[in-house]
């Protein structure tokens, strides 16, 4: 076989290879428009609230102070999107706006629902006369509903919320098991304590020592009530004794 030959045969074989590299690349090129075209087709059917809709909201968790209606109202926008375009994060965030709800949890239940659960905000004080403190101690912004227990009043700096709210539990504990209530507890921008009593006297605890003044006044109380004069005030701050102040405007120290 001559050179002249054998090089024919290898252009052949090469136009071959070309034309097999040329229909491989056409046929990829198509896969991948028909996997784009596909894909685009998906992504407009997944987000068309008409054609996938959130057709239902499943709600669980005792609520006593979050209607329906504001729910309603919370989700009216979110919920014109897809069921799988809906960001469930806004859902939970929109709903913990809301102010009585502590906390929500948000997740798709196939075919088209959003089951939510709700947790609300449970007040055991009111905070600064128009702000209420949950259980955690955290101060929350809500309006006044019908139906809520009759709390304490607490007052202080915002980032003592806490501190007040632990101290309000232990002053309290104490005097209910020797047979007063506390209603109100103040902490000062100084950091003196101010306890008021139901039946209207007036502790004035200091900054130290507050349980043992407590106390002391618990055990002298007896001796005061006998004196058959309403206790309208009770200075603690004195290291052993106290100074009373009498609903007739009358002073005496012991």
């Amino acid at each position: 076989m001559s050179w002249s030959q054998v090089g024919s045969r290898w252009a052949g074989r090469l136009k071959q290879v070309d034309w097999y590299l040329c229909f491989g690349l056409i046929f990829l090129f198509l896969v991948l428009c028909g996997l784009t075209m596909g894909g685009w087709k998906l992504h407009r059917v997944l987000n068309d609230a008409d054609a996938l809709p959130i057709e239902a909201v499943a709600i669980k968790g005792q609520r006593r102070f979050t209607s329906d209606s504001e729910i309603q109202l919370a989700l009216q926008d979110l919920m014109k999107r897809s069921f799988f375009s809906a960001d469930v994060n806004q859902v939970q965030q929109a709903l913990e706006a809301l102010p009585w709800v502590y906390h929500a949890s948000v997740r798709r239940e196939w075919p088209a629902k959003l089951k939510i659960y709700l947790v609300e905000q449970q007040a055991v004080a009111h905070w600064n006369e128009t702000q209420w403190l949950n259980q955690q101690g955290e101060v929350f912004q809500a309006p006044a509903i019908e139906g809520i227990a009759p709390l304490p009043y607490l007052e202080g700096p915002d980032d003592q919320a806490q501190v007040v709210l632990t101290n309000y539990r232990q002053i309290n504990e104490l005097l209910t098991i020797n047979g007063f209530k506390l209603t109100d507890l103040q902490l000062s921008p100084r950091h003196a304590w101010l306890a008021f009593l139901d039946s209207g006297i007036e502790l004035n605890l200091g900054r130290e020592d507050k349980m043992a003044r407590v106390q002391r006044f618990i055990d002298v109380y007896p001796i005061l009530i006998k004196q058959g004069k309403p206790v309208a005030k009770v200075d603690l701050r004195y290291d052993t004794g106290l100074a009373v102040g009498w609903g007739e405007a009358q002073n005496e120290k012991h």
